[in-house]
């Protein structure tokens, strides 16, 4: 479980060169991981570490930023606490093998390209001034759909990691309750929040035996995310979440917001933006052949809708309109399966 040789070289380096000896054996492991003792043998006396790993799949820890997050945590609050142990540094295993330490940060900051173009926004926006599509919307819209169908057919087995992307779209705090919980009081009532977690709890149940569903995902699929360079070519930002999921997750990402947009111009979803729905699971179906996807998208709209109706994204949305769209998530919620033909009857469900 852990790289001896880099351990040893890397206690060694931590002593100044003043640990004539370091000697690891495993002590055992537990539910979550396996523990390591460490002797270090300078002149003159013997110290005693502990090295802690977790194992890499369930309880949240599948991935190495997972693991990352819960010793950046130890490392910080241990020493808080009276009477406890304290936690030396936080060690991350390299690509060539090396031992590099990443704790004591007091904070953390991503560098990254910068992406060239124009978000997807800007088309949503447009659709208001027409009367239907035309030939680079749609082109778009294939541009998208061709990209989406070609990495949802990336599958992994793991009935784990699915389990964990339809409980975190639920419970996790960038996701719907964590959502829920950025509200400002009286934006919808507590019992309807409660209301619209229950039934994806529900659905929770229901998705758990359709894990083969796992595929490779972007996670934040939205048209802040997709910079297009022309009618055809695009860029992506902010992959989120962990890189499997359901296809579902994407879908409902971009899809929200057709529905979105065209409830804020006019009330209801008409126009190019119920062109470009439909338009978008015509293509996506079609490419993909994921006929089962309209049985697993309601738990992943009731996320995304709460997101589109949240005055703290999205302030100048109406009150009357916010709340259709809390009506559409309730209505999809209520459905064995999401219906493109019902998306008004959606809307009206309260």
């Amino acid at each position: 479980m852990i790289n001896k040789k880099s351990i040893e070289r890397y206690i060694k380096n931590l002593f100044h060169g003043e640990a004539l000896g370091v000697d690891i054996k495993k002590l055992g492991e537990g539910v979550q991981g396996a523990g390591f003792l460490v002797e270090v043998k300078t002149r003159g006396r013997t110290m005693q570490y502990v090295i802690k790993g977790l194992f890499p799949e369930g309880l949240e820890h599948d991935y190495p930023a997972d693991r990352a997050g819960v010793f950046l945590l130890d490392l910080e609050e241990f020493r808080n606490l009276p009477q406890h142990v304290k936690a030396v540094d936080v060690l991350s295993e390299m690509e060539d093998g090396s031992i590099k330490s990443i704790g004591g940060g007091r904070e953390y900051y991503l560098l990254m390209e910068r992406a060239k173009g124009k978000h997807y926004f800007n088309d949503l926006a447009a659709f208001s001034k027409k009367e239907r599509l035309e030939p680079p919307d749609i082109e778009k819209i294939r541009s998208m759909t061709s990209y989406l169908a070609r990495i949802h057919s990336v599958r992994k087995d793991s009935r784990h990691l699915y389990w964990r992307k339809v409980r975190d779209t639920i419970g996790h705090g960038e996701c719907l309750m964590g959502v829920f919980d950025t509200y400002p009081d009286g934006t919808i009532s507590y019992d309807e929040m409660a209301a619209i977690e229950k039934k994806c709890i529900d659905w929770r149940v229901r998705l758990k035996p359709k894990f083969r569903r796992l595929c490779q995902v972007h996670g934040d699929f939205h048209p802040g995310n997709i910079w297009f360079q022309n009618n055809r070519d695009f860029i992506l930002l902010d992959r989120s979440r962990g890189p499997w999921g359901d296809a579902a997750d994407d879908v409902t990402a971009l899809t929200i917001n057709y529905i979105f947009f065209s409830i804020n111009n006019s009330g209801r979803v008409q126009g190019p933006y119920l062109e470009a729905l439909n338009l978008f699971y015509d293509r996506y179906i079609d490419e993909t052949g994921d006929n089962e996807l309209f049985e697993v998208l309601a738990p992943f709209y009731a996320f995304r809708g709460a997101v589109v109706a949240n005055p703290v994204f999205y302030p100048d949305v109406s009150t009357e309109n916010r709340h259709k769209i809390i009506s559409f998530v309730h209505g999809v919620l209520d459905d064995e399966s999401f219906r493109v033909d019902k998306v008004n009857e959606y809307i009206k469900t309260r």
